[in-house]
């Protein structure tokens, strides 16, 4: 694909860094839009927004460092190359989420009510932010024959070049707006505080762990290579999100 969009002397922009970034200032405006029909002023939102960014690509740069240490106890200095491809959701989501507790505590609002504000944005965010691991290369599929298979003939992109692959990162993609849609609409009939970010996470999971199958890059293993370690975390958010539920409609039937 296209990992460079323009190189002027020793100035690089990257295709990866300027999708991601706007899949970021998409997803702040996304979830400050939602924040006003619910009452909650835009500077509100736009601090939140700060922190919870801030603290995603931290979170998922770190996720994404451990997964690879091996390469990084040999090459240190490239933990900072970010521009390059190597953030991970889940260590994203963890680092936003810290933040989003800190935040919320600190301003006596309700978590979960800001919470179901910002999952659909995350959702159209993350789907715009994979469009750059595309170009980039990184996050590349399987080797495959299907007839949708993209071949990376960039000498600067991650994916191997010249071979026939599933393009994993368009599916995790394509993944997120389908979310997006469903949460746009389940918003509008939630239960309970809290419903569609979960949501978010149980759907995410599942579609997420089916897009590890198709996925060639270095993603880690555990149980002996059974599961990758987003398939893993996976299993665990999918977990929680589905005990959430069950809690929390026993108690609607309860009353």
């Amino acid at each position: 694909m296209h990992p460079e969009i323009i190189s002027i002397g020793p100035i690089t922009l990257h295709t990866y860094g300027l999708l991601v970034a706007t899949g970021f200032l998409v997803g702040i405006w996304w979830m400050a839009r939602l924040g006003e029909q619910e009452g909650i002023d835009r500077d509100t939102t736009y601090d939140l927004a700060f922190w919870c960014v801030l603290s995603a690509i931290v979170g998922s740069r770190i996720f994404f460092v451990i997964v690879n240490y091996q390469h990084y106890l040999q090459n240190p200095l490239d933990v900072f190359k970010i521009w390059s491809g190597g953030l991970v959701f889940y260590g994203g989501l963890i680092g936003a989420l810290a933040a989003g507790l800190v935040f919320t505590r600190i301003k006596g609002l309700s978590f979960w009510k800001l919470a179901d504000i910002t999952a659909p944005g995350a959702a159209l965010g993350h789907a715009i932010g994979r469009l750059g691991c595309f170009f980039a290369g990184c996050c590349y599929g399987l080797q495959t024959d299907v007839p949708w298979a993209v071949t990376f003939t960039n000498v600067k992109s991650i994916a191997p070049t010249g071979i026939p692959l599933h393009p994993s990162q368009l599916y995790d993609s394509a993944n997120e707006l389908i979310i997006f849609s469903i949460l746009m609409l389940l918003r509008k009939h939630k239960k309970f505080e809290g419903q569609v970010f979960w949501s978010w996470i149980g759907l995410y999971a599942v579609g997420r762990s089916i897009v590890e199958m198709y996925r060639s890059d270095p993603r880690g293993a555990v149980f002996g290579g059974a599961l990758s370690t987003s398939q893993m975390v996976a299993v665990a958010a999918l977990t929680a999100a589905l005990s959430v539920y069950a809690w929390n409609f026993r108690k609607l039937t309860a009353r």
